[in-house]
């Protein structure tokens, strides 16, 4: 019966560590400040980057216009678009500028990671940065102003700030309330404490020769010949930099727009894959957290515990039902376990109260449920990539100026 118990108390604590370490460090992240120089600051100093936006669209180029659209109206100068129209008809795609590639592989490639390594192939002449778009997503006007900001403050690995371009279903809202969560505490809080934050899968510059060692890491190398069996690139991205204890910060105002999901078939669609993605990588998150404590790195050490930390849905289940059992096993944990479910709880409400979230977001709490659910199904099915893992169909074509007329 002991040995019961002192195992209950091991899983009760490693659960409340995790529950409690989101209020920790937002609590801690209010006294941190950021330390980037303006471009006043800077003075002669400032330097205006060359940036290669790469946007990669799958069977569709046309939900790319908006997003070709709004950068082109970017009031920065130094930047070309390279959009990689792969397994797309891009007969009828009549868009053209000076500043545009369309570029439309044969055979297609199927795979981000080649039309991203297909993108740098053709580009046009060398550039600072190279920053990745998917083809749903919106820029705001400022982004390259915000991203070349950072840039000119050293910094090699800048991820801006994804947030939602559609709010009108209880999915997308259930969906964005996440993002808003992870925004604040995988991405605002490691860089205000010193870590690195999460990468988001697109809206991220890394300086170029940075970026083209990633790509032909062994990992990517192993990964083309997985199909849908691959680790995400944006973990293979993060690994790969952290794993030099290159520090990736977060540009919170370089806002891309970013499509959610809209119905619970998208969720199980999206979050099947990116479980299988998360247990895929806790090898290279225990690897951080290791290589953090003999290295004395805590850009390592923290970023491994963020990234090794479990599935908020998943976290929420097993503590719940871990603190019914602790009532009957070990009364006092069991109710210690529960105390931490409530600052947990709180805790997500504080993150999107700081987050300043729109009210839609407010008011569709109550559908968060079905979400979970959603993912729960989502978990069964990861057996089966190959089979089960398609690609999200998106729809909501609107353009930069139809969202900031929102947001106002």
């Amino acid at each position: 019966m002991s040995i019961i118990i002192y195992f209950y108390i091991f899983v009760s604590a490693l659960l409340a560590f995790y529950l409690l370490l989101p209020f920790v460090t937002v609590f801690l992240a209010l006294f941190s400040k950021e330390k980037i120089k303006t471009k006043e600051e800077l003075g002669d100093g400032y330097k205006e980057y060359d940036y290669g936006c790469i946007i990669t669209a799958y069977k569709n180029a046309e939900i790319s216009k908006p997003l070709i659209a709004s950068l082109l109206k970017q009031p920065f100068p130094n930047f070309h678009i390279y959009l990689v129209a792969d397994d797309c008809d891009v007969s009828e795609f009549n868009l053209t500028d000076k500043k545009l590639m369309v570029l439309n592989p044969q055979p297609p490639l199927k795979l981000k990671a080649k039309s991203i390594i297909h993108a740098m192939e053709n580009y046009v002449r060398k550039h600072d940065y190279t920053v990745v778009f998917d083809a749903d997503n919106l820029a705001h006007p400022d982004f390259l102003l915000e991203i070349n900001k950072y840039a000119n403050n050293g910094h090699q690995a800048i991820q801006g700030q994804r947030t939602a371009k559609n709010l009108d279903t209880i999915y997308a809202c259930a969906d964005a309330t996440g993002e808003f969560y992870k925004n604040y505490i995988e991405r605002y809080v490691p860089y205000m404490l010193g870590s690195s934050t999460v990468i988001s899968g697109s809206g991220m510059a890394v300086e170029t020769e940075l970026y083209s060692s990633y790509l032909a890491s062994p990992e990517i190398e192993i990964g083309k010949t997985q199909w849908k069996k691959m680790l995400q690139e944006d973990k293979i991205l993060q690994n790969n930099l952290l794993y030099k204890d290159e520090k990736i910060v977060y540009a919170k105002n370089a806002i891309v727009f970013d499509e959610k999901v809209v119905s619970g078939e998208q969720v199980e669609t999206q979050r099947s894959r990116w479980l299988f993605s998360y247990f895929q990588n806790l090898p290279n998150s225990s690897g951080l957290i290791l290589k953090g404590l003999t290295r004395l790195s805590w850009n390592q050490f923290f970023f491994g515990l963020i990234t090794i930390a479990p599935p908020l849905f998943i976290l929420l289940f097993i503590s719940m039902v871990w603190a019914v059992l602790g009532l009957f096993i070990a009364p006092k944990f069991g109710i210690g376990l529960i105390a931490s479910l409530a600052i947990f709880s709180f805790t997500i409400l504080w993150t999107l109260y700081l987050s300043k979230v729109p009210k839609q977001v407010w008011s569709a709490i109550w559908g968060l449920p079905f979400f979970v659910l959603k993912q729960v199904t989502a978990l069964f099915k990861m057996g089966n990539p190959n089979k089960n893992f398609k690609h999200s169909e998106h729809t909501r074509k609107v353009s930069i100026d139809d969202v900031l007329k929102k947001d106002k």
